[in-house]
């Protein structure tokens, strides 16, 4: 006669242990499935379980903090990436490239007041009111791509990242505040 146990309970069972490349066992903190489990819905989850866990809050989080935390990460991205397309607008000469970047700058220092308003309704629990807003945070980086298209030879590579990181981080969040 066995223990019966429902699948999900199995799965955060088995879940709870981790093996690492010796072979030996090591136990995973409740926190840890917690993270994972909040961000496999995610397009790309390991950024947002990189996200959440190079956060000191991940450690004790639950899933509003987990939410935030991604948000905190997605602000800080719009920051670089309002710098960096700024920095970028004023190398450069061609007035259509400097135009581009430097409405991508605009849009990412506006998506930053968005964050930060997101943030706050996250804190009001106005969880619709918090998509919305990295929704329109989301915005800001898909009408930066559509600008710099045909001048993306000059967007150096680890631009093209954060943008893309941006996206990840993005639709994490959105996911996650979905499901509260």
């Amino acid at each position: 006669m066995g223990i019966v146990l429902p699948l999900y309970h199995l799965s955060l069972f088995l879940l709870s242990f981790s093996f690492d490349y010796v072979g030996h066992r090591h136990f995973v903190s409740a926190d840890e499935i917690l993270i994972q489990l909040q961000c496999h819905n995610a397009e790309v989850p390991s950024t947002c379980i990189q996200c959440v866990k190079s956060d000191p809050r991940g450690q004790s989080a639950d899933k509003v903090a987990i939410a935030g935390i991604v948000i905190s990460c997605l602000s800080n991205h719009a920051r670089s990436l309002s710098g960096n397309m700024t920095a970028l607008a004023s190398a450069m000469l061609d007035k259509d490239v400097k135009w581009a970047l430097q409405s991508c700058g605009k849009g990412f220092s506006e998506a930053k007041t968005d964050l930060a308003k997101a943030t706050n309704m996250l804190k009001n629990k106005d969880y619709d009111e918090t998509n919305s807003l990295v929704s329109k945070a989301l915005q800001k980086e898909v009408d930066c791509q559509k600008n710099v298209w045909d001048y993306r030879a000059l967007v150096p590579d680890f631009v093209i990242y954060d943008m893309r990181v941006y996206q990840e981080l993005s639709d994490a969040a959105m996911r996650i505040i979905d499901r509260f």
